[in-house]
């Protein structure tokens, strides 16, 4: 783990690291804030996934949660979204919602994908095997969230973790992705035509067979541009009162999909986790 860049920020630490990932077969960036409670103690953490296009400075640099994670004594990791680097296949077509920027949390099984598109394996595995032991955090006190395709990431993978995480929330999530195009898309490319693979990585379809009832929150703003085609909250909302999966769906009334909208509502989401991380 080579750090590269580390900066003071309400009175905690926010570090960046270099990393290469067995799991990825390329190099890697995350980035950490630390508060200050860290100099003396571990403390729990919240592990932070951002959306399609970013990497792990957009959430650094734009969310606002240093403060919030500095007041409640709790640290952030923000990894990258996918693998990178000039050998790692993107999308054919350039476009923006596939490829490098876009590896939806998944392992993927297809060709020229698998060789390096092991993204839930990253997250769950590698990523936590290394700060865990490099860095003061408690790994018995873990939570996760999320933003758009970060969202997903993190509800998918609380739900096929039972027990591990004692929060998740999600800012946009997209709820139902084999039922909207970039889900279509991306599913079709990294694991081909079978549907039931498919909802191993579906938070509807993982809401039916969850073994733990974690509570979710979720921030969803009515004039989110995606809201229809590609998000479709209302679909988990559906699922969960089928299944009784406690949901607490805020719909934020004139907010978008953008970091304004993240930024508004980041102290409640850090202080939701905050307050699960101390039981």
């Amino acid at each position: 783990m080579k750090k590269i860049s580390d900066n003071r920020c309400f009175d905690g630490r926010q570090q960046r690291y270099q990393h290469h990932s067995s799991c990825l077969n390329c190099e890697m960036t995350f980035s950490v804030y630390l508060p200050p409670l860290a100099e003396t103690e571990k403390v729990p953490v919240i592990f932070w996934l951002s959306g399609l296009t970013c990497s792990d400075e957009n959430f650094v640099q734009k969310a606002g949660a240093q403060r919030y994670a500095s007041e409640q004594g709790v640290a952030i990791i923000a990894p990258d979204t996918s693998p990178r680097g000039e050998a790692i296949p993107d999308d054919p077509e350039h476009d923006w919602d596939f490829g490098i920027g876009a590896g939806f949390y998944l392992n993927a099984t297809q060709e020229p994908w698998r060789q390096h598109y092991q993204m839930y394996n990253y997250i769950c595995e590698e990523l936590p095997a290394i700060i865990f032991n490099e860095l003061p955090l408690d790994v018995s006190r873990q939570s996760i969230m999320g933003h758009s395709m970060g969202g997903h990431g993190a509800l998918t993978i609380a739900l096929k973790n039972p027990g591990r995480f004692k929060a998740v929330s999600a800012f946009s999530p997209i709820c139902a992705p084999m039922n909207c195009p970039w889900g279509v898309k991306a599913f079709s490319n990294y694991l081909g035509k079978d549907r039931e693979i498919w909802a191993q990585y579906d938070s509807c379809a993982l809401i039916k067979s969850a073994k733990e009832r974690l509570p979710i929150l979720l921030d969803q703003g009515d004039q989110d541009g995606f809201l229809e085609e590609q998000l479709k909250p209302n679909l988990l909302k559906t699922v969960c009162e089928e299944y009784r999966h406690p949901l607490n769906l805020r719909m934020q009334k004139g907010y978008d999909h953008s970091y304004f909208f993240i930024v508004s509502f980041m102290g409640d989401h850090i202080a939701h986790h905050a307050q699960a991380l101390r039981k």
